[in-house]
């Protein structure tokens, strides 16, 4: 139930999740149960969006209570200037931790139960970053075990109030810039690991930074998508045979495995597009036309990934690709799941250049990126409406017209048969025959989009997923720019030594290559897939008018000596 409340203090929006509030401004409140101390509401202008619940005085009406709730927090908190506003939701969600494992398919197979941990017995496990900030690391790598959070006791709160010096951490802790783990690492607070074991290389191009070409690239097919059953028929699934080129051996897997993958993807590589995986379908996912769709995704889906020089890297890639042995492959399965270099620590496995790149420089061209990929969605958005509208009129209003045009050919025919006299049976077979040619052609229109706007639709589909990450991963490097330019101030203000601010900028420098060299991969893919997709829906083209010439042709020539 909404309540109504009053802003004690200003609060202003970082994030498009965000709204801002000024002082004295009327606020309505949807729901008191705040999340991490955010809670979800509207201000007077309309807007909806998150704001801190301490920054609000709740006003209830003497039927809710006889008192006015005036929600205000013990005051001083890391990162606030003023000393005066309230304490700020500290608590991290770390999206990677949590994936939904809940869909149609079985799990029983994969040893995955969740548990819960108080981590009051894991207070050992903080360490100082190179930013003074205190870093929790997680006492367990296994994504299946969550951890309640714990109060901050008042030792830790007069901590915190003596490192106001240092660059403020983001209000909102459910910032992509946070919950990657980005803040974390450009503020140095990630501790660097004895061994790091994987490496990335970042390298300088023509056009700028671009990942470094896998040594060993490959290819891998997908087909042959087959109904299987276990536990004597009560379960059914699709298996499908995939096989890496570098290896010649297919392995069998099923959407979970994928789904899998891609969950372990999404939580590593936090500054990469990981393309989305085709839908999952409750219904009807053993009909034709679905395992047939799903499968083409499918093969776009991996064929991204192999053409990708990071992801078709990664180990727990490799190990989807090759183990065929049920026991290996849960082996594989958890060490991968207890990666320790995910999130902010994969950034500690970027190798970048020597070369100086001016930090306004890289704003400015991950700027143009951005209007770009905003215009691109837009407009392969549009394209997919346009595409989905004519596959529509193929199936249904192209095919009708052609056969009600056929029919009427026909109903001439047989109206020139009535007067035998004069009946003519060669122009009477010609024009029936006429009728039968667009009756096909109309066929012929319906089961054309399986040939070429299916596979156009498959290719826009893939590049909404591309794009759709992208908003969130410039985010990482805006909020990058954001505690450069904060340390920077400090830093002439005296407040913090440069030697530090020096530090957050070079790590930032980390985040700009890393984005740049995924930019420069979306746009050398995009190149390919675009001239492949529009070659190939040429050609289809191309070809099914020939057909219709072709049956056009023929029908003609029986008018001929006529």
């Amino acid at each position: 139930m909404s309540v109504k409340g009053v802003a004690i203090y200003t609060f202003l929006s970082e994030n498009k999740e965000e709204i801002s509030i000024q002082e004295n401004e009327e606020v309505v409140i949807f729901d008191e149960n705040s999340v991490d101390g955010w809670v979800l509401g509207e201000n007077s202008r309309g807007e909806r969006g998150l704001f801190p619940k301490s920054y609000v005085n709740i006003i209830r009406t003497r039927s809710d209570s006889n008192v006015t709730d005036c929600s205000i927090s013990p005051a001083g908190s890391l990162g606030n200037d003023s000393p005066h506003l309230p304490s700020t939701p500290k608590t991290s969600i770390n999206s990677g931790q949590i994936y939904d494992e809940d869909y149609y398919d079985d799990w029983d197979d994969w040893d995955d139960r969740s548990t819960v941990v108080d981590d009051a017995d894991h207070s050992n496990t903080s360490t100082t970053g190179a930013n003074g900030h205190i870093f929790q690391a997680p006492p367990s790598n296994n994504p299946n075990v969550h951890y309640r959070s714990k109060s901050v006791s008042g030792q830790d709160s007069m901590a915190s109030a003596r490192k106001g010096s240092m660059v403020g951490r983001n209000l909102n802790r459910f910032s992509s810039f946070v919950r990657s783990g980005v803040e974390a690492f450009v503020l140095g607070d990630v501790p660097m690991m004895a061994k790091i074991a994987e490496s990335y290389t970042i390298e300088m191009g023509s056009l700028g930074p671009q990942w470094k070409a896998n040594p060993t690239p490959f290819i891998c097919s997908i087909e042959d998508p087959t109904k299987q059953t276990k536990f004597k028929g009560i379960k059914t699934y699709i298996s499908y045979r995939v096989t890496p080129s570098h290896i010649g051996r297919p392995v069998y897997r099923r959407y979970k495995h994928f789904d899998w993958l891609y969950n372990r993807l999404l939580h590593k590589f936090t500054v990469i597009s990981v393309p989305h995986l085709p839908e999952k379908q409750a219904t009807g996912r053993f009909e034709e036309d679905f395992i047939e769709k799903r499968k083409r995704r499918l093969i776009l889906w991996m064929n991204h990934m192999t053409s990708h020089p990071v992801l078709s890297q990664y180990e727990g890639f490799e190990h989807f690709l090759m183990c065929a042995d049920d026991k290996q492959w849960k082996l594989g399965k958890r060490r991968a799941e207890k990666d320790e270099m995910v999130g902010a620590h994969f950034m500690l496995t970027l190798q970048i250049p020597n070369e100086h790149q001016d930090l306004q420089d890289v704003e400015e061209r991950v700027d143009n990126f951005k209007t770009f990929a905003k215009k691109m969605d837009d407009s392969v958005m549009q394209l997919t409406h346009v595409a989905s509208e004519l596959v529509r009129k193929h199936l249904g209003g192209f095919r009708k017209e052609f056969q009600r045009l056929g029919n009427a050919f026909q109903s001439i025919s047989q109206a020139f048969t009535l007067d035998p006299p004069y009946k003519s049976d060669a122009l009477n077979n010609a024009i029936s025959h006429t009728g039968r040619t667009y009756e096909n052609i109309g066929e012929m229109f319906a089961e054309q989009p399986k040939y070429d706007l299916f596979q156009m639709l498959d290719k826009l589909s893939l590049y909404q997923g591309l794009l759709a990450n992208f908003p969130d991963i410039i985010h990482l490097q805006k909020g990058a720019f954001a505690k450069v330019k904060e340390s920077q101030r400090m830093s002439d203000e005296g407040k913090m030594d440069q030697d530090e601010a020096d530090g957050i900028r070079k790590r930032c420098r980390t985040v700009g290559f890393a984005l740049q060299a995924e930019m420069s991969h979306f746009h050398q893919q995009r190149e390919v897939d675009f001239k492949d997709m529009m070659q190939a829906y040429l050609r289809e083209q191309i070809a099914f008018y020939q057909r219709v010439v072709q049956q056009l042709e023929r029908t003609l020539r029986m008018y001929d000596g006529l």
